[in-house]
């Protein structure tokens, strides 16, 4: 049998996936990211974007997730999301945080403040034309 490692993906809310897995596909902050069994530890941090992975039964399950760190240590690799939906999902989600960020852009009142939420904004737009069905 093939090594295998086991994937979590939490949110503060829950414990979304819980599978061992050949390899998952995460959207670290430097870029995407293959995590394979004996990968070497690793702590990255995660930008918007899907997560990759085939259960136990190798059906493959994608989630969006935004923002949060990934810890890998060979045999294993913890997802700690801020959010994360199926991307079924993820229409409403993406949404909501465009949204969100529009209001806060509104708001701002500092320039670098005003850069960044402008590059998230950006981001979700992106990710939201690269994900969601047309």
């Amino acid at each position: 049998m093939a090594e295998t490692l086991v994937f979590e993906l939490v949110t503060p809310e829950k414990l979304l996936a819980s599978t061992e897995t050949d390899a998952v596909v995460i959207p670290a902050s430097e870029g995407e990211m293959t995590v394979m069994p004996n990968h070497a530890p690793t702590m990255a941090a995660i930008r918007p974007g899907l997560v990759k992975f085939k259960n136990h039964d190798g059906k493959e399950l994608q989630f969006l997730v935004f923002h949060g760190f990934a810890d890998i240590q060979g045999k294993s690799c913890t997802l700690l999301a801020e959010t994360a939906v199926p991307v079924g999902e993820a229409s409403g989600a993406i949404e909501d945080r465009i949204a969100t960020l529009r209001k806060e852009l509104d708001e701002a009142s500092h320039h670098e403040h005003k850069n960044a939420l402008e590059q998230m904004l950006g981001e979700l737009t992106h990710l939201g034309q690269t994900v969601l069905p047309a």
